[in-house]
């Protein structure tokens, strides 16, 4: 009988997945607003306990737990830019959705309370640099349905990273005529926040409203893209909707 009662856990997987509606920036740095549209997908095996997430953690596993320090593989989906060549800024796009890989940590200050995550990506093709995110998020339950989360955010980028958002060549600014050369470096891109709020509608489907809000700072915010087309607030609402079933091997 034991053996049976275990049985489940070791051969069942719950799986969650979601559509996202996102309403923010066209690009980062961008002052127009787009909507535009995200899956997620989350797994874990039955019997196990689950821990809470915020809407910006990308998709990871944990290879390896001590003492309360996972660690472990992540991958997000990174959004598209405007094309560099042309400088009014408007809607044309160079380089289209791009995956990016690296690893993440976390530990919990407090068990499922107050945790500190953090992730490394580099992007998988298209050049487009390396990105580091520092995360402090407080979970707060509300009664059976409701579960709020908040906490700010700190983010870097290499200068691969920022010389393809946020540079601006001189052969780029010589056919523009009406904008300088700009070498964005390396460093501290962006602080911010993100607040959420998660209702549990059934054991199988849940809702969740979040907003992300970001200031650019240092060549980020310095740069033309930013300063003289576009701006440094950039914000992000979005609604996700999550179907949660079980799969059995």
């Amino acid at each position: 009988m034991a053996e049976d009662a275990a049985k489940p856990s070791s051969s069942t997987w719950v799986v969650t997945l979601g559509a996202t509606v996102e309403y923010g920036p066209s690009y980062e740095g961008s002052k127009h607003y787009t909507f535009g549209a995200l899956p997620s997908f989350d797994f874990h095996r039955l019997g196990e306990a689950t821990e809470y997430s915020a809407p910006d953690d990308n998709f990871d596993y944990t290879l390896f737990d001590f003492h309360g320090l996972e660690i472990g593989p992540v991958v997000g989906l990174r959004d598209d830019r405007f094309d560099l060549n042309n400088l009014q800024l408007r809607s044309q796009r160079r380089v289209r959705w791009n995956f990016d890989a690296g690893g993440f940590a976390q530990y919990w200050l407090m068990q499922n309370q107050l945790r500190f995550r953090t992730e490394v990506r580099q992007s998988l093709w298209g050049g487009d640099g390396l990105v580091g995110d520092l995360a402090l998020d407080w979970f707060q339950p509300v009664g059976d349905k409701w579960l709020l989360s908040a906490g700010p955010r700190l983010s870097l980028a290499n200068s691969i990273y920022m010389r393809s958002n946020f540079g601006i060549s001189a052969g780029q600014a010589a056919r523009n005529g009406h904008v300088s050369a700009f070498d964005a470096g390396a460093g501290v891109k962006s602080v911010g926040f993100t607040v959420a709020a998660t209702y549990t509608i059934s054991p199988e489907w849940s809702v969740q409203v979040y907003e992300k809000y970001n200031r650019l700072v240092g060549d980020a915010a310095d740069s033309p893209i930013t300063s003289k087309f576009g701006s440094p607030d950039q914000n992000i609402i979005g609604f996700t909707l999550n179907r949660t079933f079980n799969v059995n091997f």
